[in-house]
């Protein structure tokens, strides 16, 4: 077990009671420090189990993900905009310091979805081949078009409709563009299940099932943080 992940959970305890005793800047921030700790522990880990730190290997990469992460939710918060699914709560009052927080927290999104799957990978529970799927043009044709009405239809039907259909954005990119990666011939969960493998798509459903009861249960003592 690696230093950095030693040194992640030590950052996660302390952040921890620095944030129940209100003491700042960890209890505004503590949602950032906690995921920021955590991406290093779950990479701690994965190397552990595989030997394979994709931080180390893969460090520029991770990098340009993270800042990635921050344009690519705020196509979710535009949809906010007009659905009002969630609303922020006890942020700094200061604009640089607000933004700054909201910069931090966007960029750990996609990193802690992509190490989680990682981590879970590792354990080889979906290492086995499987029978070979494969769509075709028409199965691709299919899941573009439902992709495509999924991420229209919450902002076409009345926002006291909309309201209540978030769920079909976060499932509609996934449908929108995984035929895409595939037709680039880029990493997908449709080419792995093509080959028969379907290790990746298991360990990313799994990891939005962490990530997702990690994010609630973090935010629900953090001073800075959502409500729905």
């Amino acid at each position: 077990f690696p230093l950095h992940g030693w040194l992640a959970l030590f950052a996660l305890v302390c952040a921890e009671y620095l944030m129940f005793h209100g003491i700042e800047p960890a209890a505004t921030y503590f949602s950032p420090i906690a995921w920021t700790a955590y991406i290093l522990l779950a990479d701690a880990a994965t190397f552990a189990i595989s030997g394979h730190s994709r931080l180390r290997e893969e460090s520029r990469g991770w990098l340009k993900m993270a800042a990635l992460s921050i344009p690519l939710w705020l196509i979710f918060e535009a949809y906010n905009l007009r659905l009002a699914n969630w609303m922020y709560v006890g942020l700094p009052g200061n604009r640089v310091e607000r933004w700054f927080g909201y910069a931090w927290s966007f960029a750990t999104i996609t990193p802690a979805i992509f190490i989680t799957a990682a981590l879970i990978e590792s354990f080889g529970w979906f290492a086995g081949d499987s029978r070979p799927l494969r769509l075709g043009r028409t199965g691709e044709t299919v899941l573009l078009g439902f992709g495509a009405a999924m991420l229209a239809v919450p902002v076409l039907v009345p926002r006291e409709v909309g309201a209540y259909l978030f769920g079909l954005v976060w499932l509609g990119f996934l449908f929108l563009l995984e035929p895409v990666n595939h037709h680039l011939h880029l990493p997908s969960f449709e080419g792995d299940l093509a080959r028969g493998y379907r290790g990746r798509f298991y360990s990313f459903l799994a990891a939005g099932w962490v990530c997702g009861w990690l994010w609630e249960f973090w935010n629900n003592w953090a001073r800075a943080g959502w409500v729905y």
